[in-house]
């Protein structure tokens, strides 16, 4: 037996956007700010220093949200099947995006509800033009592993200057994206996803007087997050070129530096499993 969406609409399922009057009449476009901690996230915002973020935020500040996995592979197969980062706060909370399975407590009226395994090819099918452009190695293609992910898509993209040594690579990704979105059909809707690598070690060539030596940090993560932010506007702008959208910006996990004696991710620390989160609108320029 196939599960009814559930219609519940209690304080927890009720702010979302109705995907079902999105999809088909807006672009979508999903960024992973790979390894973003939440706490940064939203102690810059506060503090005013992603300006560019937090003007498209609501109220101008991350959501705080719980990841899906604990390291980018895991997060992102349970993201593309549906499970975007999960609401703090108790729920039950309303999924923007499911595949129909019976039972879910999350599937409610304004879910999209797709019939494929995962919402890449539900999107597809829905016809949409699928493109990733990745960043850290889990999209590298260069071997099975790294591979997987980038499959999903129609069209994938990766170079060295994507990935996480690179000093600018958040630029040479929203060139490409740049590049991918006008060699499209502006009739046909797009999906673009882009896994933002500038965030995960090494990080430490994003803060001016930072050496290798001294390695990566909070404070360099933060001066990662910053030049992010410095460039995020010319990919909203390229993408309002073709009408409207629908922008989700969030981290898949977050990383520690030496809190509690932990460094690095795939591990179950609060500061791993507590992400920032937001979605908004994009008018068509």
């Amino acid at each position: 037996m196939r599960a009814e969406p559930d219609t519940r609409s209690g304080p927890a399922m009720s702010s979302e956007p109705d995907m079902n009057a999105v999809i088909g009449s807006h672009d979508l476009l999903l960024i992973t700010l790979d390894t973003l901690r939440h706490d940064v996230a939203a102690e810059l915002a506060a503090a005013g220093r992603t300006p560019n973020l937090s003007a498209r935020m609501p109220g101008g500040a991350w959501e705080e949200r719980h990841a899906p996995g604990s390291f980018t592979y895991a997060s992102h197969q349970a993201m593309f099947a549906g499970f975007l980062p999960t609401p703090a706060a108790p729920g039950p909370h309303r999924r923007l995006f499911a595949a129909r399975f019976a039972g879910s407590e999350t599937t409610a009226a304004g879910t999209y509800v797709f019939e494929t395994p995962d919402l890449v090819s539900g999107l597809a099918a829905a016809g949409y033009h699928t493109v990733c452009i990745g960043g850290v190695g889990f999209f590298n293609k260069r071997g099975p592993l790294g591979s997987v992910l980038p499959g999903y898509f129609q069209e994938s993209h990766w170079e060295p200057e994507f990935g996480v040594t690179s000093p600018t690579s958040f630029e040479a990704q929203i060139d490409r994206a740049e590049q991918v979105i006008a060699g499209l059909d502006p009739g046909r809707r797009l999906f673009l996803f882009v896994n933002v690598s500038a965030l995960h070690q090494p990080n430490w060539f994003h803060l001016p007087g930072a050496t290798r030596e001294a390695g990566d940090s909070r404070a360099t993560h933060a001066a990662a997050l910053e030049y992010v932010d410095r460039h995020i506007g010319r990919l909203l702008a390229a993408l309002s070129v073709r009408g409207p959208a629908f922008a989700i910006v969030c981290s898949d996990h977050g990383t520690a530096y030496g809190d509690d004696g932990y460094t690095g991710h795939r591990l179950g620390h609060e500061v791993v499993w507590t992400v920032p989160y937001t979605h908004f609108f994009l008018e068509a320029r």
